[in-house]
């Protein structure tokens, strides 16, 4: 390897992924109570996650950003094997788990002589932090250096886009994204947010009357979106994602690919993920989206 690899946990890659090509992943940590705090993905699961939010409605779990601290023993696995490292956050527009990383990049490049830590902020969330992983990975087995891969997922971030939705708008207005009165009603309308995710953070879509209309939705503007910029499907990662796995989702899956094809976007590989804690503490248990992020490959 010409460098190590660094990301938070929010990029949401499963565990064998990231044993099989050595990427160093430091978690957030989640509480239900405020006290007590589990690290994702190590302490906890997601399924076990999800479960819990499910079986307990009226709790409000919350995440807290990595420590300086967890971020310098991550640096440290990759530099004492005289490593420089590329370490990979969660957008800054959504956490301090990127600031967290600098100050420890700080730390370690004043303790050992030598030691090379560059942090890229992914711009990013969930399965597309993930995905700009991926590519990191593809471009360090390819021989690339440091310096090239950094640059490369600079550019590469910038055609990062998630459509999504969630089952229940009370989490969204406990996290400060709606009022309550329009959470109150929302929930007497059965009305469900269209999400977006791009430059950096989330952003609201429209409102759909009903879970079904809700997810035929993202298929109608991924669609439009993919027209719109006439991206070409071997040039770009397809990821679709879901919190606590439904029956739905399957069929969501099936008519995306159906009318993806019938406008020309036959995709060969389809990336399926688990959508993560950072993410879910805000939608509930019942996220469901897709997104888009550009290959490498065809980038150089």
């Amino acid at each position: 390897m010409n460098f190590g690899i660094v990301s938070d946990s929010s990029c949401d890659l499963p565990e064998s992924y990231v044993q099989t090509e050595q990427v160093e992943i430091v978690s957030f940590y989640l509480s239900f109570d405020g006290e007590e705090y589990y690290r994702e993905g190590k302490e906890i699961s997601i399924p076990e996650f999800y479960q819990r939010m499910a079986e307990n409605p009226d709790c409000f779990p919350k995440t807290s950003m990595p420590s300086i601290q967890d971020y310098v023993g991550a640096f440290l696995s990759f530099v004492k094997k005289g490593l420089p490292v590329l370490c990979i956050c969660l957008s800054r527009k959504l956490s301090g788990s990127l600031q967290a990383a600098v100050n420890a990049k700080q730390v370690v490049e004043e303790q050992f002589q030598g030691a090379r830590i560059e942090v890229v902020d992914s711009c990013l969330a969930t399965a597309l932090q993930g995905m700009l992983v991926k590519n990191a990975v593809e471009m360090r087995n390819a021989g690339k250096t440091l310096d090239e891969a950094a640059e490369a997922l600079r550019s590469l971030r910038q055609s990062g886009h998630i459509f999504f939705t969630t089952d229940d708008l009370k989490y969204l207005e406990h996290g400060g994204r709606i009022g309550k009165v329009a959470s109150v009603a929302g929930s007497v309308l059965k009305i469900k947010p269209l999400i977006q995710f791009y430059d950096g953070e989330l952003g609201s879509a429209e409102l759909c009357r009903g879970r079904k209309k809700s997810l035929q939705k993202i298929i109608d503007k991924m669609e439009s979106y993919i027209q719109d910029l006439k991206i070409e499907p071997e040039d770009y990662f397809l990821v679709t994602g879901v919190g606590l796995w439904v029956p739905e989702y399957d069929e969501f899956k099936m008519r995306l690919r159906e009318r993806l094809g019938t406008s020309g976007f036959r995709v060969r590989e389809w990336e399926d993920i688990q959508i993560g804690a950072t993410i879910g503490v805000h939608t509930g248990p019942y996220p469901l989206g897709a997104g888009l992020l550009r290959q490498w490959k065809k980038e150089m």
